[in-house]
């Protein structure tokens, strides 16, 4: 971080967003060229997209959709998650986790997190596997992986001579890494997000990695109606004339307009990255000893973090956001309980909505401060002004500054 802007100092004339994509000219200019190529749907972007997402990420595949919920759909069901199977996941998720694996019939049970942390407890997985465990599905939260050793033991138990899988919903995590290794790489299906605020983005899309290729092949004909062919090979230069329906399929096929900008975005993530760990570093330091802040720990086992939120736990937090809006500050909630959702309270799922003392707690005081690469210096200072601020205001009697 470099020296505060001095037109700064005063409190901010205009509005700082929680998150704004950085696109550049490069992006632009592989978008206009796309639309004057005449082939905007799936076609030879998307496969040099997905061919770029597979190296990035180590993966052996890496395919393409219209969404990050699009590959958490696809994925459970390339895995015949379905009625009768249990899928255990956090409730501090975005509903999307949960609500796939319930649109396939199977029952979602919800684990609590990490206090310290806010990743998915593995202690608190451990006690709900079951003889219809299905699916463990650890969400990398914030950016940060989650413990893919002691989940991946856990799946091993295997109850009733169920495998148990491992998908990892890694919306945050694009370019993350465990133990050495990128997210994506560790043998499990991977679910990343390209929405506007997430690492890189293709203004909307997802991809799928994954190494085992029977997966891989029928999430490719379930992305596009479950025929045999995409548009690229019913109309472009390999084409044939003839196809087959082979399975009752979505319409979760990338086009090429986004790949265009997924190109360049992927080839400057590790550089967003970096600029989004300079912004942490002067979070952390800035606000580590601010009355009425909370900033979570990082997991103690080797990882790389992709620094995609910076949450903090704040009392009376809804009126924390107000005040940080007035500062000209934009705040994001990241998230609330999924279990305590109206849908996941009732029916079937009356019960799975027990207490989760963590996720409770963390869900009533969290919120997202701005994090995104394009922020300056005098940006992030002025976040930080405006929490302390807040903070402070906040502790008196009444609450008034």
């Amino acid at each position: 971080m470099g020296e505060r802007e001095e037109n700064s100092s005063e409190g901010r004339s205009r509005f700082l967003p929680f998150s704004r994509p950085t696109i550049g000219d490069e992006e632009i200019a592989e978008v206009v060229e796309c639309l004057r190529s005449g082939w905007i749907t799936t076609g030879p972007r998307v496969e040099k997209f997905e061919g770029d997402a597979a190296a990035y990420t180590g993966a052996t595949h890496a395919l393409a959709l219209s969404s990050g919920t699009a590959a958490l759909h696809a994925a459970y069901w390339a895995l015949g998650i379905g009625p009768g199977d249990e899928v255990i996941c956090p409730s501090l998720t975005w509903p999307a986790t949960a609500n796939m694996a319930a649109a396939l019939g199977a029952r979602v049970v919800f684990a609590d997190i990490d206090r310290a942390t806010l990743q998915i407890s593995p202690d608190s997985v451990e006690r709900l596997i079951g003889p219809r465990t299905k699916a463990i599905v650890p969400v990398h939260f914030a950016g940060a992986p989650s413990d893919l050793d002691r989940l991946r033991e856990l799946a091993g138990l295997q109850r009733n001579g169920r495998r148990i899988a491992i998908v990892e919903d890694a919306a945050h995590a694009l370019g993350a890494e465990y133990k050495g290794k990128r997210i994506g790489s560790h043998g499990n299906p991977t679910v990343f997000s390209f929405h506007p605020i997430k690492a890189i983005t293709t203004g909307e899309g997802g991809l799928l990695a994954a190494d085992d290729a029977d997966i891989a092949a029928r999430v490719r004909r379930f992305r596009f109606h479950g025929v045999s062919r995409d548009a690229w090979r019913a109309y472009g230069e390999a084409a044939g004339l003839h196809y087959d329906t082979v399975l009752p399929g979505f319409k979760y096929n990338l086009t090429d307009i986004a790949a265009a900008i997924g190109i360049h975005q992927l080839k400057k993530l590790d550089g967003f990255i970096a600029r989004r760990e300079a912004i942490d570093r002067f979070y952390r330091e800035a606000l580590s000893q601010v009355a009425g802040v909370e900033v979570p720990r990082e997991p103690s086992y080797p990882h790389r973090h992709a620094r995609h939120l910076f949450p903090i736990l704040v009392e009376r937090r809804d009126e924390f956001v107000v005040r940080l809006r007035e500062e000209k500050i934009g705040a994001g909630l990241h998230f609330e309980p999924v279990h305590r959702a109206s849908f996941y309270r009732q029916g079937d799922y009356e019960g799975a909505g027990r207490r989760l003392p963590a996720t409770e707690e963390v869900c009533a005081r969290i919120l997202s401060l701005p994090l995104f690469p394009s922020m300056t210096d005098g940006d992030a200072a002025d976040v930080v002004r405006a929490v302390r601020k807040v903070a402070r205001a906040l502790s008196r009697p009444g609450g008034r500054s």
